[in-house]
């Protein structure tokens, strides 16, 4: 256990990204990423909402999809492998593979990442401080401040992704 709190904790401090973060006007924004889980019940209502979202604010836009899931040999992945990290994409300590850093690392100048994820996991924290978007919205606020703006669940409920997303939404369509 201590040493996958070491290595967890060093790949954190290395593999952070190193650019500045602003709360960004949604005008301002021409790219943007998106992190969901396709456990959550609404799944797939929220990947519409948000590919809908992108279209109408002229955003371009991409859905990179958590799938840790133990999947049976007649279950067929429902996302793109390309996009998607599943379980056998993880090293023993949590991180992603190279590959997938890869293909977050292919967007160049991302304006605004949206993490749609519910929990504080380190792999939660870790793709969210590895993202090089200028602006980061999420669910939970993580360790080390990674979030720009927080719309949090309210006390005693939880919310779908989808349910979480209107909310993000309104939000972000009332900063100017």
């Amino acid at each position: 256990m201590i040493l996958t709190e070491y290595f967890r904790k060093n790949a954190l401090r290395r593999q952070r990204s190193s650019i500045p973060t602003t709360i960004l006007p949604l005008g301002k924004v021409s790219s943007a990423i998106a992190f969901i889980d396709v456990e959550d019940p609404s799944f797939n209502e929220c990947k519409n909402s948000l590919m809908i979202f992108f279209r109408e604010n002229k955003i371009k836009g991409e859905i990179f999809f958590f799938d840790l899931r133990r999947i049976g040999k007649g279950e067929r992945l429902i996302t793109s492998v390309t996009n998607t990290i599943l379980k056998r994409d993880l090293n023993w300590y949590g991180r992603p593979s190279s590959e997938k850093l890869a293909w977050l690392d292919s967007f160049q100048e991302v304006d605004m990442l949206i993490s749609l994820l519910p929990d504080s996991s380190f792999l939660s924290i870790f793709t969210a401080g590895y993202c090089k978007a200028r602006c980061k919205v999420g669910r939970v606020q993580l360790r080390g401040g990674i979030f720009d703006i927080v719309v949090a669940d309210p006390s005693g409920r939880t919310l779908s992704e989808a349910e979480s997303f209107e909310a993000m939404k309104t939000i972000l369509k009332k900063i100017q």
